[in-house]
């Protein structure tokens, strides 16, 4: 296979990671509370990552202390987003929430304009535009199917975005698996804090094993994702991200029976177009390495 499909395949194979993992937190349905799943979600993650010692990719600590304060901020989104996510997730059918999160693309990039000054053309910012109003539509603001759990979604896209413009800043020879071991050792610490105001459940065996499974899946999902930024095209590889919005619809149907509404599908689908224009142009304007 040439080095496009190949990265092509690694992109829905880490789409499907992370929806597979989304899919296992939600079937806990709410019998753990929250940060006990995360925190026992995060320890497992955090225990294969040290197992693996570097064979997922180089991992080490010697990171220059201007990048240590953006994986520091990276680590903060990245708790917000664990726990607005998972929120939204436990309350929310599985396709709907992942589809508002189909709006990263567009919102880093707006992000980027906003916050790094980088510099984006009137087709990027009506795109932005549309795949916004596509968004309103999936959330219906003011309709009898929004609540606070569509809030609890968008906070989460704002989180990542700020994530992703951390990790933009990155210096190119921080180990991706070091910020990954760094990313789950702090939401695993901040969750086993938060639980503590809580009291505990017992772990049954099905719990336990949907949540080894999620901790196996979302491993899976950093793996993949590493790996495609190895191989193949940027350009022809990142329209495969949505391939995630398929497997959550699928899913969604098959283990929850939900199907989302045509108002939602079509904001979905106006989200998914203007994504793939917006990562389309940004290739195009982007200055040939």
């Amino acid at each position: 296979m040439s080095p496009n499909m190949i990265g092509a395949l690694l992109m829905m194979a880490s789409m499907a990671s992370f929806t597979l993992n989304d899919t296992l937190i939600k079937l806990t349905d709410g019998a753990v509370p929250l940060f006990q799943l995360i925190f026992l979600r995060g320890l497992l993650t955090t225990a294969l990552i040290l197992v693996s010692k570097g064979r997922l990719g180089p991992m080490h600590l010697n990171v220059a202390q201007r990048d240590w304060g953006f994986i520091a901020l990276r680590c903060g989104a990245e708790i917000g987003a664990a726990y607005f996510f998972l929120s939204a997730l436990l309350n929310m059918p599985l396709g709907n929430v992942t589809a508002i999160l189909q709006v990263l693309p567009l919102s880093v990039t707006l992000a980027s304009a906003l916050v790094l000054r980088e510099a984006v053309g009137w087709r990027r910012m009506l795109a932005i535009l549309i795949g916004f109003c596509g968004v309103m539509m999936i959330v219906k603001p003011g309709a009898a199917g929004f609540n606070i759990w569509s809030i609890y979604a968008l906070i989460a896209v704002v989180c990542v975005t700020v994530r992703d413009l951390a990790t933009r800043q990155l210096s190119k020879g921080v180990p991706s698996m070091t910020v990954t071991l760094v990313t789950a050792g702090s939401i695993t610490i901040a969750a086993g804090l938060a639980s503590l105001s809580d009291p505990w459940v017992p772990i049954t065996r099905d719990l336990g094993l949907m949540i080894a499974g999620a901790s196996v899946f979302v491993l899976g999902g950093y793996f993949f994702s590493i790996q495609v930024m190895r191989v193949g095209d940027v350009s022809f590889v990142a329209p495969f991200r949505y391939t995630g919005l398929i497997w959550a619809l699928l899913l969604g149907w098959f283990v929850f029976g939900d199907w989302p509404g045509w108002l939602t599908l079509t904001g979905a689908f106006i989200v998914v177009v203007t994504g793939i224009f917006t990562l389309y142009r940004e290739r195009r304007v982007s200055p040939s390495p």
